[in-house]
């Protein structure tokens, strides 16, 4: 009996080695330790120290694992994985190859017997799907991490991301209209409801439609936004407003919107919004929260420059003081005021 097959552990005792082997006479003992030594079972640890007695012997021994025969899985990835797989990252690492092992294999088999199920592109779970029987195995699971190591590139897997559905109410479909995208959930359902019981106008500038943005998901979302929504809200002549947090986040959330698609959209500020927050805090002198930590702050400017010099100010000052308005702090008895 091989003293690895009854521990799992990596350190014996002496005196456990003896109530293994049921070892009476302190001869046969050391006769013991020093054939598993030879046979090389065990190792000693000097740091242990002696156990006192002549011949003496090591108080603990390290259990030295028989080398495993990993010849399989070395032919394996040698002669059976497909062959455009880069599999030099698996042959150092032996563990992670049988870790990984139904995956790489089911990987090897999609390209050697389904390649051409590549050519039409899909989305990433149906992808995922189809390769592993598993959706979120790319997104989610051990997926990425697999083709890193195959050196995989995730173009070659033919896949498109999908960005949640658009939430947008509109009043009217002319063309071309004033659309508004808010930042927050309820600020979206109290401007869709004013809109649904009013005129086709917040604060003055006329507004058909209002748009959910749900915060930084507006730039993912806005990749698919031609083919997310009726063709009356693509219509290039439209003018798309952003209103959100004056935050060091919303002002980001406003200034990645731009950069992205200021080229294919008319996209600007909700000046008046932000106004109307800000005279709003002053007026009714609100004790305004602090800005959530870890928020970037590298604004590129093209926020602040839309303000006069008189908001500018103010809107620094929120700032530099690390407190921030949520849009929230407008409602609809705000939106009934202008009437």
């Amino acid at each position: 009996m091989k003293l690895t097959d009854k521990f799992k552990k990596k350190k014996i005792t002496l005196d456990e080695i003896k109530d293994t082997y049921n070892i009476k006479e302190y001869l046969e003992l050391y006769k013991l330790i020093n054939r598993l030594i030879e046979e090389n079972e065990i190792e000693p640890i000097e740091a242990s120290g002696g156990n006192g007695k002549k011949p003496a012997l090591y108080s603990r021994y390290k259990l030295i694992e028989k080398e495993k025969d990993n010849s399989e899985f070395i032919d394996e990835l040698n002669f059976k994985i497909y062959s455009k797989l880069d599999i030099s990252y698996y042959k150092s690492n032996l563990d992670k190859y049988k870790e990984n092992r139904k995956y790489i294999l089911q990987l090897s088999d999609f390209l050697k017997n389904k390649v051409q199920l590549l050519n039409r592109a899909v989305s990433m779970n149906e992808r995922s799907f189809q390769i592993w029987g598993r959706e979120k195995f790319i997104q989610k699971e051990k997926g990425k991490t697999i083709l890193k190591n195959l050196k995989v590139d995730l173009k070659l897997l033919n896949y498109y991301d999908t960005s949640e559905p658009l939430a947008y109410y509109s009043k009217s479909k002319k063309q071309p209209q004033n659309i508004l995208i808010l930042e927050n959930k309820d600020t979206f359902y109290t401007m869709r409801k004013y809109l649904i019981n009013t005129k086709n106008s917040i604060f003055d500038i006329d507004i058909s439609t209002v748009i959910y943005g749900g915060g930084k998901n507006i730039r993912k979302t806005f990749k698919d936004y031609k083919i997310s929504v009726e063709n009356y809200l693509s219509n290039r002549d439209n003018v798309l407003y952003y209103f959100g947090d004056l935050d060091y986040e919303g002002i980001l959330i406003y200034e990645g919107l731009l950069f992205c698609y200021k080229d294919k959209y008319d996209i600007r500020l909700f000046n008046v919004g932000y106004e109307k927050m800000i005279n709003k805090a002053i007026d009714e002198k609100y004790d305004l929260p602090k800005t959530k930590e870890g928020q970037n702050r590298n604004l590129k400017g093209e926020f602040i420059k839309e303000f006069s010099e008189k908001y500018k100010v103010k809107i620094e000052e929120i700032l530099k003081n690390n407190l921030y308005i949520p849009q929230e702090i407008l409602n609809i008895c705000d939106l009934m005021e202008e009437e």
